[in-house]
């Protein structure tokens, strides 16, 4: 259990530089008062976006959960049935031991059959989509209402999202839900996982109106959003309550952790270290999260999120980044940097603006590098790395598991870091002011929704020199 617990709390005044066009979302479901950010050139998220309500209860040895999710849905077009995600049984998690088992679904109160169905899973394990026939299809802008329980297992020392671990005494836990798995104007996504070190998720923004955590008590606990209170539970636990208004995923983390806060630019950042991490502890970890910031926020404007939960942990080797959430490695110091900046950078590509991580994923990867590069100051040049025969940045998840003995590898070379390189080198040749502005507006245009190819056609229509480098790189067909 928790031993010499230690929360510090430190508020520093920085000033915000923010880029045309953006700023921190603030959604309003009703009219907008004047002045709001609803009336600024920043898109909104969409009013009738799901609303999701998730429990989990922490088993006392932090190595599995029961989950119950009630999601309230409207769709903005017909269907006939609800498809789900279940991201924890994808290759690398499954194979590590962790899973995501539904065990009952109710659409609007009743009992209703559903269909596990395999979509890349190892072969023995749970698959990843969860399909609901409805008994009467739902016409656009109808609404209905699902509840499932599910029960959510921990393989120990995961180097990924989900996985526990023993000898640090702590869980951590992202994308461990069924994620409705819906695209606005596109329908139901159901592509296949893929043994690919990445992320394959694709969702639309949802109000997470409660994301209520039970774990024993005495131990912290991180989640996504605000914090709601917490009460007294069930057998020695703690009710841990969250709620935030606009994000695509969920994360989570439970345990025995050093924990420190600070405001940085206006978010509220937390920090929680495992008692199994080495010597950098979480006032560290906050002074670069901090820095990286700066730089990011010069180039991008304010951070999306008003909150902000980072987990650092043994078990991990880089990071993995949720909205308004990061899980990091104990990485050396000399990665932890440029780590920290591409991780942050994703709380604008990919949280803010969404895409399809398994079809599309230079569109959050290789903006995120191109961000970190930008803020930190450093990275490989363009001509060195075009140089190469490489693969089309822009192909899926699919290309990249299906084309190459080391799929890894090669997506990383290609999509992080030629992709990011390409970018900055596109900003280099029509100007920094040039392509920054129209980048303030590819942010605000598309903030909360899914984007595609197209839309960074649409952002740079001005500047078709960096549409040519995207193009020379196989980003843009």
């Amino acid at each position: 259990m928790r031993r010499g617990r230690r929360w510090v709390t430190v508020a520093l005044a920085s000033s915000v530089l923010v880029a045309a066009g953006c700023t921190s979302a603030v959604p309003d479901d009703g009219p907008a008062p004047e002045g709001s950010d609803a009336d600024s050139d920043v898109a909104q998220p969409w009013r009738d976006r799901p609303v999701v309500d998730l429990r989990f209860e922490m088993a006392p040895d932090l190595a599995s959960a029961s989950g119950r999710e009630v999601v309230e849905f409207t769709p903005d077009l017909d269907t006939c049935e609800l498809v789900f995600r279940s991201w924890p049984n994808k290759p690398a998690t499954a194979r590590a031991g962790s899973s995501l088992t539904v065990s009952g679904v109710r659409v609007d109160g009743r009992d209703a059959a559903f269909v596990d169905v395999p979509a890349g899973a190892p072969e023995g394990a749970p698959g990843t989509l969860v399909e609901v026939p409805l008994a009467e299809c739902l016409s656009a802008g109808d609404t209905v209402t699902a509840e499932v329980t599910f029960d959510l297992v921990l393989g120990e020392q995961v180097n990924e999202r989900v996985g526990t671990s023993s000898a640090a005494e702590v869980a951590w836990f992202a994308t461990a839900f069924p994620l409705l798995a819906w695209e606005r104007e596109r329908g139901w996504e159901r592509g296949p996982a893929v043994p690919v070190i990445g992320e394959t998720a694709v969702s639309e923004d949802f109000l997470l109106e409660s994301l209520e955590v039970v774990a024993p008590s005495g131990y912290e606990v991180l989640g996504t959003g605000a914090v709601d209170g917490t009460e007294p539970g069930p057998d020695g636990t703690t009710v841990h309550r969250f709620t935030a208004p606009a994000v695509r995923d969920v994360a989570v983390a439970v345990g025995d952790l050093e924990v420190a806060e600070r405001t940085v630019g206006g978010t509220r950042v937390r920090v929680g270290v495992d008692r199994e991490v080495g010597a950098a502890g979480p006032e560290d970890w906050l002074d670069q999260i901090e820095e990286s910031t700066g730089g990011l926020v010069d180039l991008l404007g304010p951070l999306p999120y008003d909150d902000l939960w980072v987990v650092v942990l043994s078990s991990q080797s880089s990071g993995i980044e949720f909205p308004g959430a990061i899980q990091f490695g104990d990485v050396d110091p000399e990665r932890r940097r440029g780590l920290v900046t591409h991780e942050l950078a994703h709380m604008w590509f990919y949280g803010w603006v969404g895409n399809d991580q398994g079809e599309h994923p230079w569109l959050d990867e290789s903006f995120a590098t191109f961000a970190q590069a930008v803020a930190d100051g450093e990275g490989p040049t363009y001509a060195e790395l075009a140089a190469r025969d490489a693969p089309p940045v822009g192909e899926s998840m699919t290309y990249w598991a299906e084309e190459f003995r080391r799929p890894s590898s090669t997506y990383y070379d290609t999509v992080y870091t030629l992709g990011g390189a390409a970018l900055v080198e596109a900003r280099e040749r029509v100007g920094e002011e040039a392509f920054d502005a129209a980048l303030a507006d590819y942010l605000a245009t598309n903030a909360h929704s899914v984007v595609v190819p197209g839309d960074v056609e649409a952002a740079f229509a001005d500047l078709p020199e960096v549409l040519g480098v995207l193009r020379e790189v196989g980003a843009l067909r």
